[in-house]
């Protein structure tokens, strides 16, 4: 049955910083920008979810402040104490259609470095973007996708997680070159629906094209002004959820203004007759 699940990006604001590699190449982590000092740490928050019900988050990776042994042991406590799974390590970077080869092999060892990671957290996912090259006739981008994407799920399947991605960023922005992926990569990576990716007159005839084959959506509501949230626009993205019959895990992604947790409420509340 499907649950609802929390994306760390519904929370940058509450948990501050995002961290990047050290300039010193010494694989430490910093703070690098970001959203201020933060109100609390990444380990308080799955007790956070679990006060409010929900089991399931997902990571983005520079949410992490740390990737030592020591670091990832607290983690799956702190996670495995409040009983929520993590079900994903959102991989937010790297071009695997870069043009230049090098820019390519680079990324996926980026990439590849982040799935260890999500493995071992105890990550049942990843997900990764396809790719910054735009939709081309000849469909060259989507074939360098689909040999980066085979590449990097074959890596986490050895270490028990599985690769997906998303209709986000220049290649998977139109349904037709997300669907051809797809069905190039039969069945070896699953799809993240993002219900907010898609805008203008098409959106929802884009999304409808896509859902059936979603393993997990991105439950995004727009909120124009604090505590007001577009609930026509939702509800008609859950509508084509259901009447796709989705059965994963709904992770609220709030971005926008007023306090992160009410209005993350509103988003539930709207979500929970779908469940």
């Amino acid at each position: 049955m499907p649950e609802t699940s929390i994306s760390t990006w519904s929370l940058h604001r509450g948990l501050g910083p995002i961290y990047r590699p050290a300039a010193d190449g010494s694989g430490r982590l910093e703070p690098n920008g970001g959203f201020g000092a933060g109100q609390w740490p990444l380990l308080e928050v799955p007790g956070q979810l679990a006060e409010r019900g929900i089991r399931r988050i997902e990571i983005c990776h520079f949410h992490f402040p740390r990737i030592d042994a020591g670091y990832i042991a607290e983690l799956r406590r702190a996670l495995d104490f409040a009983g929520v799974e993590l079900f994903s390590v959102l991989i937010d970077a790297g071009d695997i259609t870069h043009p230049e080869a090098a820019h390519r092999e680079a990324d996926l060892s980026w990439i590849k470095g982040w799935i260890s990671v999500a493995a071992r957290c105890g990550a049942k996912n990843v997900r990764v973007i396809a790719g910054d090259a735009p939709p081309d006739p000849e469909g060259h981008a989507v074939r360098l996708s689909a040999a980066g994407l085979r590449q990097l799920s074959a890596y986490a399947q050895e270490r028990g997680v599985r690769v997906m991605t998303e209709n986000w960023h220049a290649l998977t922005m139109c349904p037709r070159s997300l669907l051809s992926l797809l069905d190039r990569l039969e069945g070896e990576v699953g799809l993240c629906a993002d219900f907010g990716n898609y805008r203008g007159p098409g959106k929802y005839a884009d999304l409808a094209a896509i859902m059936p084959r979603a393993h997990s959506i991105h439950a995004k509501a727009h909120f124009p002004e604090d505590s007001r949230m577009d609930r026509d626009d939702f509800l008609r993205c859950l509508d084509l959820s259901r009447e796709a019959g989705f059965s994963g895990p709904y992770t609220m992604i709030f971005d926008g203004p007023g306090d992160e947790w009410r209005s993350l409420e509103m988003i539930q509340e709207e979500i929970r007759p779908y469940l």
